[in-house]
């Protein structure tokens, strides 16, 4: 990373709500090292390399702006990909205990090597899809907060993810400004789901004029199956 992509990390992260300290750059500087390399053999991201610091890294701390990450425990990342928004949030909040989700092996395997390279304790990788995931008994409702970026519509989302929270916990989605129907489709059926909307954050990420949506959600009773 190049020093002003260091200086947008640093300051870009304490403007969401995120303090980073030296060890934790490097190990963003490190992510974003291996990313790169991985990513001409794996195709993993379409976003180019100077643009990983702002579309990768504080987008996903983007959800700092909405939840205190200080009050989770235990959060699971559902479609994690290369990682995101999982990897940066476990480096950002080391307490962190961190399920990625990622059913695509190759990703996985990925993802394996960046926990091992960068030495990241309390990390699980599953290979496994989400909604499968959910349904067993000893996985389900075991994490205090889900998150998922860019990975289906919030009606899908919320049927994958609710299974996997404790009654209270959060589930996270990060979206564009662009969100209302899906959040008009979703609406009407948040008392069957027993979920409650209780966070609707707007955010432009820092360095960029992207706009974001964080929608937070709190499970409120026994995931009912449609």
């Amino acid at each position: 990373m190049q020093p002003e992509e260091v200086h947008l990390l640093r300051h870009g992260a304490a403007s969401l709500g995120a303090q980073l300290d030296d060890v934790q750059i490097g190990q963003f500087e490190r992510f974003a090292s291996l990313l790169h390399e991985a990513n001409r053999r794996l195709n993993l991201t379409r976003i180019p390399p100077e643009q990983t610091v702002p579309l990768h890294f504080l987008d996903s701390l983007a959800v700092c702006r909405a939840v205190d990450m200080r009050r989770i425990h235990s959060l699971a990342d559902v479609g994690s990909g290369a990682g995101f928004p999982g990897l940066p949030l476990k480096i950002a909040f080391p307490h962190l205990e961190v399920a990625l989700i990622e059913a695509t092996q190759k990703k996985a395997r990925f993802l394996e090597e960046v926990v091992q390279d960068l030495g990241l304790s309390g990390v699980r990788v599953l290979a496994i899809r989400a909604e499968t995931l959910g349904g067993t008994i000893s996985r389900a409702g075991a994490f205090d907060a889900a998150v998922a970026r860019a990975v289906a519509r919030l009606s899908r989302l919320l049927e994958w993810m609710l299974p996997l929270v404790r009654v209270g916990g959060l589930v996270i989605a990060l979206k564009s400004r662009a969100a209302d129907e899906e959040l008009a489709e979703v609406l009407p059926r948040l008392t069957r789901l027993r979920a409650n909307l209780i966070g609707d954050v707007p955010l432009v990420l820092p360095g960029t004029d992207v706009h974001r949506r964080i929608l937070v959600f709190e499970k409120v009773g026994s995931t009912r199956r449609s």
